[in-house]
């Protein structure tokens, strides 16, 4: 056998060999699964784990933006006529946020952690002076106290004269630090004097600045990968109590700082909200790319805050069975100590067009006005995130109460709020290193068939060549005989006659 044969052979055996194996590994996709159950192993909550210090300390930075509604027509609102409101914003913090005394629990099953959060202004992105921005809304503390005590008539006539004793009207003007913060509201001081468990000081944000919402226990994800930043607790408590039903009082799905890996364009993402006091659940939308890194966007479809008669499992979110709201809204005062607080998407974002059309300066928009998360489906990477709630006050006639009787039931809008984040550039190098490292493995049979493939081109053109070659050789060895007709034509020259030699 020649070198050349040998060489054929050898090439043929590799390219079979590459091929078959290639085609193997690709349909049974063994690189692809060991590489999915490295990731699961690696994305845990536990220390020294890939992502448990970006989980403790986010690095991406986190903007908080609110935006208020000032009300330009209070006197003849409170004659009957449609509110009109102007949006004041942005004023825009920087947030810091970071878990506190984690602690490992039930052998690495769980962690525990407290989520700390403090506010720093930033004026190059506000649009004024926090302290200096006068807001005219909704009197928020008036309007809760006046609520708590509707159904008796000795304690309403009492607060309505306290009311004008102190001036405490249906609307305020304060500034945005005041109305974010805290002020000390006389009316409050004065039922607290009567009830310590009342605060003196109110503010939308009051005493959330540098403080925590209650220590929240964690799945680590170790057990399974799907339960990956599970709450498991909240406060201590595995359920609610604010709702009517068990479903309703469910807590799911993690509080929304951390996914599991391999996501799914068909799951659902379940978010647990303490500010809104429930879980809300979102759907996929479409695929999005976020500095290079691919996503899928998630977010809360109308069924989250849609009425009981639109999707019926929302019925043990109404406080009493007369007091259900419309589509869009969701009444929190079960969770804010009985104030009249209704919170929605803002300007009513995938509400029903009549909160809308109530109030002159509502202009719900997508673009601005939806909550959504961007995820990296490989890794539950948040890249790209936008939350936003609008808080509303529920304005009624209120019987002790005179200035109230001209009031129309309205959902007054008082303020909205953005929380974005987006991965910063250090945190998005490390996720494309790690999408390649994981891209390489997954299709690393694919690599074997395009060795096989090209070994395969190879030994085409070394059969085809040889063919060539002994194609040639035989034509180069091959000869004609001599015609009987040339060999008997002394003229030809062809044929060389001897005679014989005679004897001398």
């Amino acid at each position: 056998m020649t070198r050349r044969s040998c060489t054929i052979y050898a090439v043929g055996i590799i390219c079979a060999s590459l091929l078959f194996v290639g085609i193997g590994l690709v349909v049974a996709q063994v690189f692809r699964t060991l590489m999915h159950n490295r990731l699961k192993k690696e994305i845990v909550l536990v220390e020294g784990s890939r992502v448990f210090e970006s989980w403790k300390t986010p690095p991406p930075p986190v903007y908080m933006e609110y935006f208020f509604f000032n009300v330009t027509n209070v006197d003849a609102f409170l004659e009957g006529a449609k509110p009109e409101v102007k949006q004041v914003g942005p004023y825009t913090y920087r947030e810091y946020r970071y878990k506190d005394n984690v602690s490992m629990v039930e052998n690495n099953r769980m962690v525990s952690a407290y989520n700390t959060k403090s506010f720093v202004f930033l004026r190059e992105k506000s649009v004024g002076d926090p302290a200096v921005d006068n807001i005219t809304t909704v009197n928020i503390p008036a309007w809760a106290v006046m609520n708590k005590v509707k159904g008796s008539f000795w304690k309403a006539s009492m607060v309505a004269i306290w009311m004008n004793s102190y001036g405490s009207g249906l609307f305020t003007t304060r500034t945005v630090d005041e109305l974010l913060w805290g002020y000390e509201d006389p009316l409050l001081a004065r039922v607290a004097s009567t009830s310590p468990e009342v605060e003196k000081v109110f503010g939308l944000m009051y005493k959330k600045n540098g403080t925590n919402n209650g220590e929240f226990v964690y799945h680590t994800g170790v057990e399974n990968y799907m339960d990956y930043g599970r709450v498991e607790t909240w406060q201590g408590q595995s359920q609610l109590t604010f709702w009517a039903s068990n479903q309703s009082n469910s807590i799911n799905g993690s509080d929304g700082s951390a996914f599991h890996p391999l996501l799914n364009k068909n799951e659902r993402i379940y978010v647990f909200t303490p500010d809104l006091c429930r879980s809300i659940h979102m759907e996929f939308e479409k695929d999005v790319e976020v500095k290079g890194i691919p996503a899928y966007r998630f977010t809360p479809p109308r069924s989250v805050f849609a009425s009981k008669e639109e999707n019926p499992a929302n019925k043990g979110f109404c406080v009493t069975p007369q007091e259900c709201l419309g589509t869009g809204l969701l009444k929190v005062s079960p969770c804010r100590k009985g104030a009249p607080v209704v919170a929605s998407f803002p300007h009513f974002y995938l509400g029903d067009a009549k909160y809308v059309a109530a109030i002159k300066g509502m202009s719900p928009q997508r673009q601005h006005h939806q909550t959504f998360l961007d995820l990296n489906p490989t890794t539950g990477v948040i890249v790209r995130a936008n939350k936003r709630a609008q808080i509303n006050i529920l304005l009624s006639k209120l019987s002790g109460f005179p200035k109230t009787r001209s009031l129309n039931e309205t959902i007054f809008p008082v303020m909205f709020l953005n929380e974005s984040v987006v991965i910063d550039d250090a945190s998005a190098a490390r996720v494309h290193k790690l999408l390649l490292i994981v891209t390489l493995v997954s299709n690393f049979p694919l690599i074997i068939v395009g060795l096989g493939a090209i070994l395969l081109a190879v030994l085409i053109i070394l059969l085809v060549r040889a063919r060539k070659q002994k194609t040639s050789t035989e034509e180069d060895t091959s000869y004609s005989p001599v015609s009987d007709k040339e060999k008997e034509d002394p003229q030809s020259g062809t044929y060389i006659g001897l005679s014989p030699k005679g004897d001398p």
